[in-house]
C-alpha cells in the first residue's frame, strides 16, 4: 500500500510556527514516527507553498496510490484548482487539518475541498494524519 501525504503552504514551518495551535514537533520528526508505526505502508511526503506544485503531485499520485492525505493549508479555503484536481483522480483524498478549523477565524470555516474528498479529519493535532492513514486502510479492505 502507498499513501501520499501532501502539505500545503507554511506547513514546512511546523514546530516553530504558532506552536500553541500547531504544536512544537516538526513534520519531518512526525513523519519518521509514522513510518515506524506503519512499516507495511509506503508513506511518501511532499510539501509545497506553491499551488501548481500541489496540483501536479495530486495528479502524479492520484491514479496509482491507495490514498492521499491532503492538508492544503490556506489553499483549503480558496483553491478551485486543487478541488478540480481532486475530482479528476481516482485515489481517495482525506482532507486533514491539525487544528479545528471550525473553532478558528470565520474565513477558515469554509473549505473548497471537503465536498470532493473522501472525508475530513480536523482538530487532533498531528494525530489527524494517523487517523487519516487508518481511514485509508479501512477504505482499502
Amino acid at each position: 500500500m502507498q499513501i501520499q501525504i501532501i502539505n500545503g503552504p507554511n506547513l514546512n514551518l511546523l514546530g516553530s510556527r504558532e506552536p500553541g495551535i500547531y504544536g512544537k514537533e516538526s513534520f519531518t520528526d512526525f513523519l519518521s514516527e509514522l513510518q515506524l508505526e506503519y512499516p507495511d505502508i509506503k508513506i511518501n511526503y511532499f510539501q509545497s507553498n506553491i499551488e501548481g506544485e500541489i496540483i501536479n503531485k495530486i495528479q502524479e499520485t492520484g491514479f496509482s496510490y491507495e490514498g492521499i492525505i491532503l492538508n492544503a493549508g490556506g489553499y483549503t479555503h480558496t483553491s478551485v484548482a486543487i478541488r478540480d484536481a481532486i475530482k479528476a483522480i481516482k485515489s481517495p483524498v482525506v482532507e486533514v487539518h491539525i487544528s479545528n478549523i471550525s473553532a478558528r477565524e470565520e474565513f477558515r470555516h469554509k473549505s473548497m475541498l471537503t465536498a470532493v474528498c473522501h472525508g475530513v479529519i480536523a482538530g487532533f493535532g498531528l494525530n489527524s494524519y494517523k487517523l487519516a492513514i487508518e481511514s485509508i486502510i479501512l477504505a482499502n479492505k
